[in-house]
């Protein structure tokens, strides 16, 4: 007669805290706790130190001086600013300063980079020892001294007196670049609503073609060519008027357009020469990981070499590409700060004066750092999903 035992199954038994432990710490627990208790004690005593100097110099540590009035100008900005305004306000206006930098010198560095890159790997021998030759010269110049030669070129140029047009549009002088610019007069809020709704309209459908697959090259194109023209049959209809104000040569001065400062011109054309020649290889690295064997094989298929590129190549080198420009994205982002050394008032500009003015120097560095960190952190973030994106897919590209 056989027996039947009512047993629960025992499965595998876990493991206890102090394995557990381990498993997150490591092997050695007891020495990393004696390292991180002896950095927690030396950022103490940096800490009480810190404090101590200021309260004997007579300076109140914290950040209540942000609601006190500034006592200095800022030469250009992008929001009305002038002295007796806080200074939450002041490295407001110098925040924007260097994220227009950084953001411009990111989209013309691209475009230039990935062109000279392109450009390298051409069949013409006389074309691809020039790019070899700009890449070298500029890879291997210090990016402070760039900056100064292209102040030094801005600042050489003649008075607006004596300037000659280019194109008769375009003015370069030693008070800065003008360049056309657009004017908009009316709109109302339904303007704002509408533009509202088709570029929301224009998100929802990208990411509706991603899910489904569909995201390709040429519906990006035709959807952002739709954006644009419904953007302006929407400020036509609602009482928009827009104007091209191209400057003219008035006086002792240039009137109209838009102006270009020396300093934010020169740092601009220096980071974009910079890091384009460092995204030119990085482009040139990547269409060169693609094997032959996929060139031979679009050829077979009877494509050209610029349905090859776009096609086969690119798509296929975007998972190369995209984690080194991210490096040089941040790279550029951070050298925006040399702006201090010729004259472009930038965050770093800003917070100096700020620290110089109320002493509060501890304070003001905290703010820059944890800034930029911010900045920097955001743009790797929004890299890191893009690179996501092409390397799992690589829709984008097709």
């Amino acid at each position: 007669m056989t027996t039947f035992h009512d047993t629960a199954p025992t499965g595998a038994a876990r493991p206890g805290f102090l394995a557990r432990a381990q498993l997150w710490w490591g092997p050695r627990i007891g020495t990393q706790i004696i390292v991180i208790t002896a950095v927690v004690a030396l950022f103490y005593v940096f800490g009480a130190n810190t404090v101590a100097t200021m309260d004997r110099i007579g300076i109140n540590p914290g950040f209540d001086f942000l609601g006190r009035a500034a006592n200095f100008e800022i030469g250009e900005t992008m929001i009305p600013f002038q002295a007796g305004d806080t200074y939450v306000r002041a490295m407001l206006a110098g925040l924007l300063n260097t994220l227009k930098v950084a953001f411009l010198g990111c989209i013309l560095t691209t475009i230039l980079g990935v062109s000279v890159g392109i450009a390298g790997l051409s069949g013409n021998m006389l074309l691809a020892a020039l790019v070899r030759w700009y890449i070298e010269i500029v890879r291997n110049t210090p990016t402070l001294l760039q900056l100064f030669f292209w102040v030094s070129l801005a600042k050489a140029f003649a008075p607006p007196r004596q300037s000659q047009p280019l194109f008769d549009a375009v003015f370069l002088t030693n008070r800065g670049i003008f360049i056309p610019g657009v004017t908009l007069a009316g709109g109302s809020t339904l303007t704002l609503i509408l533009i509202a709704a088709l570029v929301a309209g224009f998100f929802a459908f990208v990411v509706l073609a991603r899910r489904r697959g569909g995201l390709t090259f040429s519906r990006v194109l035709a959807a952002v060519a739709a954006l644009i023209a419904g953007i302006a049959v929407s400020a036509r209809l609602t009482g928009v008027e827009a104007g091209l104000d191209v400057p003219v040569l008035s006086g002792f001065n240039i009137r109209g357009g838009m102006t270009l400062s020396p300093e934010f011109a020169a740092l601009l054309i220096g980071l974009t020469v910079k890091y384009s020649a460092a995204i030119a290889e990085i482009v040139r690295a990547g269409v060169e990981s693609v094997g032959q064997g996929q060139w031979e094989a679009a050829r077979a298929l009877g494509l050209h070499r610029g349905q090859i590129m776009r096609l086969v190549v690119v798509p296929q080198a975007l998972r190369v590409i995209t984690p080194l420009i991210t490096s040089s994205y941040l790279d550029l982002t951070k050298d925006s700060s040399l702006a201090v050394a010729i004259g472009y008032p930038d965050l770093v500009a800003v917070i100096n004066t700020t620290a110089n003015t109320t002493g509060q120097a501890f304070e003001a560095l905290v703010i820059l750092i944890g800034v930029f960190l911010v900045i920097n952190l955001s743009v790797s973030a929004l890299m890191n999903i893009y690179n996501e994106r092409v390397a799992l897919r690589g829709n984008l590209a097709r």
